[in-house]
């Protein structure tokens, strides 16, 4: 059951990041960086925003880097080929640079670092209450076989189950372009960890 909602959830996952950069142009994607780095600003203040802008900037640098996807900078020079050749290549790599489908994926990455960066600026809070609501989960899982009481597999399944479709949810809020409130994105990790830790609470233990 949990590994057949993992695979559904993260082909869903796949299918609506590959078709979103398809349906929007970048400019969309961008817009949406531009509403929300100004609720940011009015949420956080100035500096924090420019922080989150600045650290989003960085992780896109990091994930350009990484991407087997070839960038214009990559490009062979056109001296370095003659003739016929050079003028092919030239033209290859103006179709591949200018696609709009990947200039949708970059506008895409970049809005997505920007919620995770966001997300981070959370992190110290999140860490705090993710690690106390895990704690709890193995101290009812501890009375639980103190007191020989049965596991409950249907609400461990359950639980499991909804914090991997919420796992999934995270992601594609992180590249659907639409408005969400600045309270948004750290309030589903608070939501996962609480149906960790009751998943967590119902497995069973020996002993």
């Amino acid at each position: 059951m949990i590994r057949a909602v993992a695979v559904v959830s993260l082909l869903c996952l796949l299918v609506l990041v590959l078709y979103l950069p398809s349906a929007h142009p970048p400019e969309r994607f961008l817009a949406q960086l531009r509403a929300e780095h100004q609720a940011t600003v009015s949420f956080w203040g100035e500096a924090p925003a420019l922080r989150i802008l600045s650290r989003a900037l960085s992780m896109q640098d990091v994930a350009r880097q990484a991407t087997p996807v070839p960038s214009a900078a990559d490009a062979p020079p056109a001296s370095a080929v003659t003739g016929a050749v050079a003028q092919e290549m030239v033209s290859v790599n103006r179709r591949l640079f200018n696609n709009a489908y990947f200039r949708s994926i970059d506008a895409l990455v970049l809005l997505a670092a920007f919620r995770l960066s966001t997300l981070l600026e959370w992190l110290p809070w999140l860490a705090a209450f993710a690690t106390a609501v895990l704690v709890d989960g193995l101290i009812v899982r501890l009375i639980k076989s103190k007191e020989f009481r049965q596991h409950d597999p249907e609400l461990f399944a359950l639980y499991a189950c909804l914090a991997i479709v919420m796992a999934c949810a995270t992601v594609v809020g992180f590249v659907f372009p639409v408005t969400l409130h600045p309270l948004v994105m750290p309030g589903v990790p608070l939501v996962i960890s609480v149906l960790l830790s009751r998943a967590l609470g119902s497995f069973h233990r020996r002993g």
